[in-house]
């Protein structure tokens, strides 16, 4: 895995164009995020997690980590497309002062979820159950309170 570009490179490639803040959007990403998190706890809750279905719970939560800083992005007028777009999204985890440490893991976690995407990794439990807490740090820090 190469070490994540800084944000203003994104910008400078075309990755990220600067755009009007959409307050709407970034509003209806928030509101999906937070269904889809509320439907990750149902899961857990009434099937739980184990080994086979480790994926599913890292992709919806790496989903929903990615939904909340598009909604930061568009709130300060950026929009991420194409490919590159998803590298694009965490390191903006950087602007919003996130740790190194964090950024680092949410970068293995786009890199991993890419890996089930396309290539059919298979995780377990154990790393599993490490992308959900991690989602429980990052998830208040990324909300939009104030739309």
């Amino acid at each position: 895995m190469n070490p994540l570009k800084d944000f203003e490179e994104f910008i400078n490639q075309g990755i990220v164009k600067r755009q009007s803040p959409d307050k709407s959007r970034a509003m209806d990403l928030v509101k999906e995020s937070n269904r889809k998190f509320n439907s990750l706890l149902v899961f857990l809750n009434k099937i739980g997690l184990d080994d086979e279905n480790a994926n599913d719970v890292i992709e919806d939560c790496y989903n929903i980590i990615i939904g909340l800083i598009r909604a930061k992005m568009l709130l300060v007028g950026f929009n991420s497309s194409g490919s590159g777009a998803h590298e694009a999204e965490i390191a903006y985890l950087k602007v919003l002062n996130f740790s190194v440490r964090d950024v680092e893991f949410a970068n293995q976690l786009r890199y991993f979820r890419n890996g089930i995407m396309y290539y059919g990794k298979k995780f377990d439990k154990e790393y599993a159950e490490k992308v959900y807490h991690f989602l429980i740090l990052v998830k208040q820090k990324l909300e939009c309170n104030n739309i």
